[in-house]
């Protein structure tokens, strides 16, 4: 691979499209999975640790944008990092639970079905768009591309928090209704 900045810079975004296309298609495989036939205990706690993930990682989030705005870099930074680490510990909690084929629907005759199914595929659909995003202003921040993570992160940010907290929302609307 040659030195240039640009040779890199391709290679670690085909990395990051390649990665990201994987993931997609993981969660696509494992709600397609039947049912197993046994969950274990410790499974059945993944969802409510999945929405602590996810509303620990929008309090991060935030918290960054607060310190960018008050031009500390490394404590943004920093909290960035946390909020990545949360979130890869998300998608592997999220993909162990699947794993095990758990389909959860909302009640069709509750009055608030419309509202979740708004909530819940607005989630999905950035859910899917977030991760190169994300990838890609973490990269950009790390390699000091401070103008083109700027740039990236202006999309990147309200995705991001979005999807964390309507995963939230999701969650505390669609638990009472789990049966494992």
């Amino acid at each position: 691979m040659n030195g240039s900045p640009i040779v890199k810079d391709k290679f670690y975004l085909r990395i990051i499209y390649v990665f990201s296309a994987v993931i997609f298609l993981l969660v696509l495989v494992l709600s397609r999975l039947p049912k197993a036939e046994y969950i274990p205990a410790w499974a059945r706690m993944l969802p409510a640790l999945n929405a602590s993930l996810n509303g620990i990682t929008a309090i991060l989030l935030m918290i960054s944008y607060y310190y960018i705005r008050k031009k500390k870099v490394k404590i943004h930074r920093n909290i960035n990092l946390t909020a990545c680490a949360l979130s890869t510990m998300f998608l592997l909690s999220y993909v162990t639970f699947h794993s095990f084929g758990v389909e959860t629907r909302f009640p069709s005759d509750h009055p608030l079905r419309p509202v979740y199914l708004v909530i819940l595929s607005s989630h999905i659909l950035l859910a899917a768009v977030v991760l190169p995003l994300v990838l890609i202003s973490l990269y950009r921040g790390l390699t000091n591309q401070v103008e083109r993570h700027r740039s990236i992160t202006r999309w990147a940010y309200p995705v991001w928090l979005y999807v964390t907290i309507s995963g939230v929302i999701v969650y505390l609307m669609i638990s009472p209704y789990y049966r494992f």
